[in-house]
């Protein structure tokens, strides 16, 4: 019987050659995304909506290259006291965000800030159309001076946040599978490689 012992030598991702680099980024292209990525987003996407008025229940959400790819959430929506000034504080350079809020809010003044909603999720895709947005007054007694036009004004605002939140989404999902982001984890992770860049 005749034994061999084969030597092989491991490569830090920075010892790599650019081809065998290129490979390992590519062999590792969904390292980021191989789990519950879109959590911390989602959170965040609640945490905005609670600063704005809307308490989500659920969110939901399909991407991102295929027609009917979208974002829609299930919650309620009612008036937010100073609303503007906190989402100004707390994402002060998105100006979408400012002005789904601020018009929120000159939707309410005009409405006595008696205007609420509940949003359900309805149909087979995720995005801000598959929804049933139920819009009232807080006091039902009012309920007879709700137009179309009011009704249709809050249901296209709250859209308007779905819509934001699957370009949250997306702009996330883009980061995490960028060039970028893959090295940064490849290196915080120490991975190893072979002198082709196929993970060990």
């Amino acid at each position: 019987m005749r034994q061999e012992t084969i030597e092989v030598t491991y490569y830090k991702f920075d010892e790599l050659s650019e081809a065998a680099k290129e490979h390992a980024i590519e062999k590792l292209s969904d390292i980021n995304v191989d789990f519950e990525w879109h959590d911390f987003t989602i959170d965040d996407i609640k945490t905005i909506g609670k600063i704005i008025g809307i308490d989500i229940d659920n969110v939901y959400f399909s991407g991102f290259s295929s027609q009917g790819d979208g974002a829609c959430f299930e919650g309620h929506y009612a008036y937010k006291k100073g609303s503007l000034k906190e989402i100004k504080e707390y994402a002060p350079k998105d100006e979408t965000l400012h002005t789904i809020t601020e018009s929120l809010f000159k939707l309410q003044a005009k409405n006595f800030f008696k205007l609420t909603a509940s949003v359900k999720h309805s149909g087979h895709y995720y995005h801000e159309n598959c929804t049933i947005i139920d819009v009232s007054y807080y006091d039902y007694n009012d309920n007879d001076r709700l137009t179309d036009s009011i009704e249709q004004d809050l249901k296209e605002l709250l859209r308007d946040f779905m819509r934001w939140s699957y370009r949250l989404l997306e702009k996330d999902y883009e980061y995490l599978t960028s060039e970028e982001a893959i090295k940064e984890t490849i290196l915080a992770n120490e991975y190893e490689f072979d002198e082709n860049g196929n993970l060990q």
